[in-house]
């Protein structure tokens, strides 16, 4: 466990986390979340025993500009972990229900063929950094493996050589969403890349523990891929008139799903078929997760009309609109 507790509640959460992880979830973050909540008690209610109404409702105020969505993060363990204690004869308050309101679910930002061009190359033209010796064979790579592949963000971060199958193209990405391990095949093209790079970065880091490493060979933290992202985009002409919501590292994981699914359209692919293979591929534990990607794309819907033109024709009345 890598937090340590040391509030009047150190047990229980850590009961709680032993418990969670023993039926197979990471709970990582909602871990790091408790270790928050129990210096908040210590801080604001040092000789406080008991998981009162007054701390709970106090946790679960609404910072000003938090996200709904953040928001119903730090609350969740908080809730498990007065029902935990609750279960085993503890006295502690449950944060109701509907505090706050239903999460807000992010639309994506999906990338268009020109917006990928411009990233990518301003990604290729990363100069060498005193700081760290293979930043620049690092960031052009990590990020067309995330778009190519599909993965999550913390998926290609945290990626170890010995997960890397240069020979045959496989990544294995361990303990993902779910604590599940998947294999995820790579394309030709990447495959040669991932090749080249890393004979140049086994010469300057031979013992690396990381895939992608840092200038010790380990893994970076999310903040710097995020800050990688956000350096390299804002140069681009085309950030400055890109539409929608503002594009994160996560959106070409969205991207990749989208193109895939076009892709297979326009093949005259069958997508019941089809769907259950792209949702494995993306580690999707049910397959209305996969789904969810048909329903908000507007690439998605000219194709779809074409395909279906023959068989609707006639159903939905044209309508006057002049009434």
């Amino acid at each position: 466990m890598n937090a340590s507790f040391s509030g009047h509640f150190k047990s229980h959460i850590e009961s709680l986390i032993e418990q969670k992880k023993a039926i197979g979830y990471p709970y990582n973050t909602s871990a790091r979340i408790l270790k928050a909540f129990d210096v908040f008690c210590k801080t604001n209610y040092p000789d406080e025993t008991v998981l009162t109404k007054a701390m709970a409702m106090h946790w679960a105020e609404h910072k000003p500009g938090e996200h709904v969505n953040y928001l119903v993060r730090r609350i969740t363990p908080v809730r498990q972990l007065a029902k935990h204690m609750i279960r085993i004869g503890i006295e502690a308050y449950v944060i109701p229900p509907g505090i706050p309101r239903k999460q807000i679910r992010y639309v994506p930002h999906i990338y268009t063929d020109q917006e990928l061009r411009a990233f990518f190359a301003e990604t290729d033209r990363c100069r060498v950094s005193s700081y760290s010796p293979v930043r620049h064979f690092v960031i052009p790579v990590l990020f067309r493996v995330l778009y190519c592949c599909g993965l999550r963000p913390s998926e290609a971060r945290l990626l170890n050589v010995d997960d890397v199958d240069l020979e045959n193209g496989k990544l294995t990405i361990r303990q993902s969403k779910g604590d599940k391990d998947r294999n995820v095949m790579m394309s030709e093209d990447l495959l040669n890349l991932c090749r080249i790079y890393h004979t140049k970065v086994s010469q300057i880091l031979p013992g690396r523990i990381g895939f992608f490493p840092n200038r010790d060979g380990k893994h970076y933290n999310k903040s710097t891929i995020d800050y990688w992202f956000h350096l390299f985009w804002d140069k681009t002409e085309v950030a400055q008139i890109s539409c929608g919501n503002r594009p994160r590292v996560h959106d070409f994981r969205h991207t990749f799903a989208v193109k895939r699914l076009n892709l297979w359209v326009k093949e005259g692919k069958d997508l019941n078929a089809f769907l259950p293979y792209l949702s494995m591929y993306l580690g999707h534990a049910h397959l209305t997760e996969t789904d969810y990607y048909l329903h908000f794309i507007p690439e998605f819907f000219p194709l779809f009309k074409e395909k279906t033109r023959e068989h609707c024709a006639g159903l939905i009345p044209e309508v006057n609109c002049e009434t």
